[in-house]
């Protein structure tokens, strides 16, 4: 059964980036997926980073059973009660300047969105993005995407210009002492962006803890000095939250941590909690600007009830459940983990991230710190024969860095199992390599 399965995926699907898993998932529960073996495998990615409440939690089967069967899907220009408390809700849940939404289904569209938004507000149309930057796959957040699917696919949008994305433990840009002189590194960027730039700066788009990029984790007050270049020059700052939002770095969202508010914000993977639910937040202000110029994001799922009441429900289980505070706890305990890891193995080169949120990056040695990617994807098998997802980020010399983001429902116990299933796969694989 399972050789015609694969032959069928083979000979009709379309491959739309990395290999498959080799196991055919039958059913997901809590943070585990089961095989069609009926082998448990632990999820350390929460899906594609975006299950916050494992899967198929009760509250959100619920929910969806009851909108399908009541009120799921209308013409766009129609609006519902969950699509108007959603925004009563995600506005009271942010600083006042963050009261108007638009609901959307996917990460690349409520940055398309934003993008959109930015530039018909200042009339400009260059978007600033970190060079390891990953927003997106449609026309204006692929553009605005850097670390991967550039080329082969002509002109991208016009216009986009970047910064080097603030990796601690990589930058060049140092003090005397050795220490990160990120400070430099970002007013040298702008200088960059000023020369590159024709003179029409609309917005900078960026993640507080870059994922895709490698768990990159913006260092304290970079993201207070990013707002103000972007104000000295009349730019708009969007903060991409697909990942960070909605509790899973410890904070309800991660630009709390900074103190920083954007001017826009994105919201998808998180808010769904595995279904397609997206949403861009901004002031009355700006929607008021861009409505009086004639906005126009008119699709075919904006404002659909389905999608409002799954992420009301979000919403009510991280309030009732106390999961922000939660991810703050475990987090703690998960980088004290990675940390002993670290100490123990001279290819565990840096940790980094926060809540449920983190990484590790494989080195061949940390004297070097050469990229370890064969490394990284023999632990990642290892680790699967063993019982764990685990997800190294897909890209050339990034290979060794791991990205952990289990539920924030998920067990202590299954935590810390999660994490001696990773060190037993590293013990084996270093020992049969003779490293």
């Amino acid at each position: 059964m399972d050789q015609r399965f694969w032959q069928h995926a083979t000979d009709h699907l379309i491959r739309y980036g990395v290999p498959f898993t080799p196991r055919v998932i039958e059913r997901a529960a809590g943070p585990y997926v089961y095989d069609a073996d009926g082998r448990a495998i632990l999820d350390f990615t929460s899906g594609q980073m975006s299950a916050l409440l494992g899967h198929s939690h009760p509250d959100v089967v619920r929910t969806v059973a009851e909108a399908v069967g009541t009120l799921d899907h209308l013409y766009s220009g129609m609006l519902s009660r969950p699509v108007v408390e959603l925004a009563a809700r995600l506005s009271d849940s942010l600083p006042d300047s963050l009261s108007r939404m638009l609901l959307l289904s996917t990460g690349a569209e409520s940055n398309e969105a934003a993008i959109k938004m930015a530039k018909l507000y200042t009339g400009n149309y260059e978007i600033v993005a970190f060079d390891r930057s990953w927003h997106g796959m449609t026309s204006g957040a692929a553009a605005a995407t850097f670390s991967a699917g550039r080329r082969g696919y002509g002109p991208p949008m016009p216009g986009n210009l970047t910064l080097p994305t603030p990796n601690a433990y990589r930058s060049p840009f140092r003090h005397a002492d050795g220490s990160y002189d990120w400070e430099t590194e970002l007013d040298y960027g702008f200088r960059l962006v000023d020369q590159q730039s024709s003179g029409s700066l609309a917005a900078c788009l960026i993640e507080p803890i870059l994922s895709s990029g490698g768990i990159i984790e913006l260092p304290e007050g970079y993201l207070a000095r990013l707002k103000e270049h972007c104000a000295a020059r009349g730019m708009l700052l969007i903060a991409d939250e697909a990942q960070t939002a909605l509790g899973r770095t410890g904070t309800m969202y991660a630009f709390e941590h900074d103190g920083v508010v954007p001017d826009l914000l994105t919201l998808s993977k998180t808010l769904g909690a595995g279904l397609p639910v997206a949403a861009v937040m901004t002031s009355a202000e700006i929607e008021q600007v861009c409505h009086d110029r004639g906005f126009l994001f008119f699709t075919t799922h904006v404002s659909d009830p389905l999608a409002a009441s799954v992420a009301l429900t979000v919403l009510d289980v991280l309030e009732r459940d106390s999961l922000v505070h939660r991810a703050q706890s475990l987090g703690k305990e998960l980088s004290e983990r990675l940390l002993d890891l670290r100490d123990r193995f001279d290819v565990v080169g840096d940790v980094r991230g926060r809540g449920l949120l983190q990484g590790i990056e494989l080195v061949t040695d940390k004297a070097s710190r050469s990229p370890a990617d064969r490394l990284g994807q023999a632990v990642t098998s290892a680790c699967l024969e063993r019982g764990l997802h685990m997800n190294i980020v897909q890209l050339p010399g990034m290979g060794g860095i791991f990205r952990i983001a289990p539920p924030l429902t998920i067990e202590a116990a299954d935590l810390h199992t999660g994490v001696d299933i990773l060190e037993a796969a590293l013990s084996e694989v270093l020992a049969s390599t003779g490293s």
